[in-house]
C-alpha cells in the first residue's frame, strides 16, 4: 500500500477507533435481488410553491410511514417532458430542507436546464437505504424504497417526467447514490457522487458508516443488523459494482489538503481544515478503491483526483457544474 493510501485510510478509520468498533470483513459473495414490484398506496396529498418554479412535494409513503416531502425545481418549459435528476443530501440532512438549496446553489445553477431536479429534505445519517427496524433517535428509514419505487412514478406523473432519470450526491449521498443505482440497475441513467465512500462489507466501509451514524446518536445495528449479516454485502458497491455496468458515472474527490476555499475570511476556515481535512483525504482513499474495482471489471466511469480541497459544500457546489457535463449527458440534455 502506497503512503497516499496508508494516509487515506487511517482517516476514515480514526473515528471508528475512537468510538470503539471493530466490524468484520464480509467474504461472501452478493445474492441476487428481488425484482422490484409497483409500489402502491404512495400518493401525493399538497404541493406548496416555494416560488413559481420551486414548489414542495409532500407524499404519503407507506413505506416511510408518514407524509414525507421533497422539493421540486422546475425548468422554464413545463410544456414537454423532461427527465428527472435526483439530489441526495449529507449526513446533517434537516426534515423540510434540502441543502443543495441553502449551500450547493442549486436554485441558481438549474435555472436555465431543462429537467426536473427533486431533492430529499431529511434523511439525517440514514444512508438513504431501508434499515431493518425504527431507530429511537433517526426514526424509520424506508428511503431505498420512497426513492425507487413510491416517488419515481409519481413525480413523472404530476411534473411531466419522461422516464428518464438520474442521481447525484454528496459524502453520505454519494454513497447512498451509487448505492441506489448498483441494487436498481437500470433505474438511473447516470450517476454522480462527490466526495464518498463506496463499500459497506470491509471493516474500512463499516467503521466509517457506522461513525457517521453514531455521531447523530442512531444505532448502527438497526440499520443492517450485526457486520456480519448479508445485507452489509448486498449493499457494498464494490461487490456489486458490475450492477454499474451501462450506467453513466462521475467520481469526485479532493486530497484534503485546503484549497482555494479556505481563505482567511472563511469564517468555517478551522472547520473545513481540521474537520473536513482528514474526511476528504479519507473520501480520496474510498474513491481509488471504487477507481480500481471498475478498471478492474472494464467498466466506463469518469474519476476525478482534484489536488486540493476538503470535505465541504464550497468545493461540492464547484463539482456540481463540473460534473453537469456528464449528468446532462446521461438525461440526454
Amino acid at each position: 500500500m502506497s503512503s497516499r493510501r496508508r494516509i487515506g485510510a487511517v482517516a476514515v478509520l480514526a473515528a471508528a477507533v475512537l468510538l470503539g468498533l471493530t466490524p468484520t470483513a464480509w467474504a461472501g459473495g452478493i445474492p441476487n435481488s428481488a425484482a422490484l414490484q409497483p409500489a402502491s398506496g404512495a400518493h401525493i396529498t399538497r404541493v406548496e410553491n416555494i416560488t413559481d418554479r420551486w414548489v414542495r412535494v409532500f407524499v404519503d409513503s407507506p413505506a416511510m410511514q408518514s407524509e414525507q416531502e421533497v422539493q421540486v425545481l422546475l425548468p422554464r418549459d413545463t410544456s414537454v417532458p423532461r427527465p428527472s435528476l435526483y439530489l441526495l443530501d449529507g449526513r446533517s440532512a434537516e426534515p423540510g430542507l434540502s441543502t443543495w438549496t441553502t449551500h450547493g446553489g442549486a436554485v441558481q445553477f438549474f435555472e436555465d436546464k431543462p429537467v426536473n431536479v427533486v431533492m430529499t429534505t431529511g434523511g439525517r445519517a440514514g444512508y438513504y437505504t431501508d434499515w431493518d427496524r425504527p431507530d429511537p433517535v433517526l426514526g424509520t428509514n424506508q428511503w431505498e424504497t420512497f426513492l425507487t419505487r413510491e416517488l419515481p412514478p409519481l413525480i413523472d406523473d404530476r411534473f411531466g417526467g419522461n422516464g428518464i432519470r438520474s442521481i447525484a450526491g454528496l459524502s453520505m449521498g454519494a454513497q447512498s447514490a451509487m448505492m441506489l443505482a448498483m441494487r436498481s440497475p437500470g433505474l438511473y441513467r447516470g450517476v454522480a457522487a462527490y466526495s464518498g465512500c463506496y463499500e459497506s462489507a470491509t471493516t474500512l466501509g463499516q467503521a466509517q458508516m457506522a461513525s457517521t451514524v453514531t455521531i447523530e446518536r442512531g444505532g448502527i445495528e438497526n440499520m443492517w443488523g450485526r457486520f456480519d449479516d448479508p445485507k452489509w454485502a448486498e449493499h457494498d458497491v464494490l461487490l456489486g459494482a458490475e450492477k454499474l455496468r451501462g450506467t453513466t458515472l462521475y467520481v469526485s474527490t479532493g486530497t484534503g489538503v485546503p484549497g482555494p476555499h479556505e481563505t482567511l475570511d472563511n469564517p468555517d476556515l478551522v472547520a473545513h481544515v481540521v474537520r473536513g481535512g482528514p474526511v476528504e483525504a479519507g473520501s480520496n482513499f474510498c474513491t481509488r478503491r471504487l477507481d480500481d474495482r471498475l478498471r478492474a471489471l472494464g467498466i466506463p466511469a469518469t474519476i476525478v483526483y482534484h489536488p486540493v480541497g476538503v470535505h465541504a459544500w464550497t468545493y461540492w457546489r464547484d463539482e456540481l457544474a463540473r460534473s453537469w457535463p456528464t449528468l446532462g449527458a446521461s438525461l440526454d440534455i
